[in-house]
């Protein structure tokens, strides 16, 4: 399969361009300060297409670089067995995103920036408690 091989080398290039952004500044003394977020504006639909790779879909990735992120995976893994028109569900609104990163990063009141609180996304070590929004 073609599309495994060529974004298994696309998302590698990203890791070391984030990792390499961070060391960066932290060596200048000013890791603290940094917060990159890389989202893309579509995620991909399960099946192949003729063309070997898949089509636009949902649930698209977001990911961040920064001295306070969470490792690894929030929120788990997208089923495969439970897939919405052919494509993943997105487990959390993009809204959601925002909202964390507003609100723990840039310290925003985020009703009053959004018009309405949005349920937490445990994005950052320091990540606020379920008590602290409501869901949408």
């Amino acid at each position: 399969m073609y599309q495994l091989g060529a974004n298994a080398v696309l998302l590698r290039n990203v890791s070391d361009a984030a990792g390499t952004l961070v060391r960066d500044v932290n060596v200048q003394g000013d890791g603290d300060q940094l917060l990159g977020m890389c989202c893309s504006e579509f995620g991909r639909r399960v099946a192949e297409i003729a063309s070997d790779g898949t089509g636009h879909g949902a649930a698209d990735p977001v990911f961040f670089a920064d001295n306070g992120a969470s490792d690894g995976v929030v929120g788990g893994h997208p089923r495969l067995d439970g897939l919405q028109t052919g494509d993943l569900k997105s487990l959390f609104d993009f809204r959601q995103v925002c909202a964390a990163t507003l609100q723990r990063w840039l310290e925003f009141d985020i009703p009053s920036v959004l018009g309405v609180a949005y349920g937490p996304v445990a994005l950052f070590a320091n990540s606020w408690s379920s008590q602290d929004a409501a869901e949408p």
